[in-house]
């Protein structure tokens, strides 16, 4: 048998050992200015013991009394009043949107992409003059036509998309 085992772990958790010896969790702390015992795995599995028994012994006492419980007050809810000043567009003007342009889609195999040089003609599916379709943060927005302005491409808006089109 390990010398370093209590002999008094197999009472219950709650009942006081019946030597005056320690239990292996009190020998391990050492005393002031006292090196500490050698620990062994025996003495640890003790501990885990202990620890269990008086987990199990605890089920069968009662629950602590829960707090007293009380109506839930809406009121304490109750914020600022709203604001009095006018919301208007300017809110916004600082809000970043990216905004795309689609002249066209087209669907290519891997194999014809690395094939594409400077001066490639790559097919789309809509046709010249089609309007093209003007996309913010992803969503469809509008339609409209390309247009040349001081040798800039420009979008004319045509038509304001409502309803979830994609």
């Amino acid at each position: 048998m390990d010398d370093n085992v209590d002999p008094s772990a197999g009472q219950g958790a709650g009942n006081p050992p019946a030597s005056t010896n320690a239990s292996a969790a009190e020998r391990r702390v050492p005393q002031h200015g006292q090196t500490p015992p050698p620990v062994s795995v025996g003495d640890d599995i003790q501990v885990l013991l202990e620890q269990a028994e008086r987990a199990i012994s605890s089920i069968n006492e009662p629950a602590p009394s829960a707090p007293k419980l009380r109506p839930f007050d809406l009121h304490e809810l109750a914020g600022s009043p709203p604001s009095q000043d006018k919301a208007s567009l300017n809110l916004l003007r600082d809000v970043e949107l990216d905004l795309r342009i689609e002249l066209g889609r087209s669907r290519m195999a891997i194999e014809d992409l690395i094939k594409l040089r400077k001066g490639s003609v790559v097919p789309l599916d809509k046709l010249a003059g089609d309007p093209v379709d003007v996309f913010v943060n992803g969503r469809l927005v509008a339609r409209g036509e390309v247009l040349v302005f001081n040798d800039n491409f420009c979008v004319r808006v045509a038509e304001l998309v409502t309803g979830d089109h994609s």
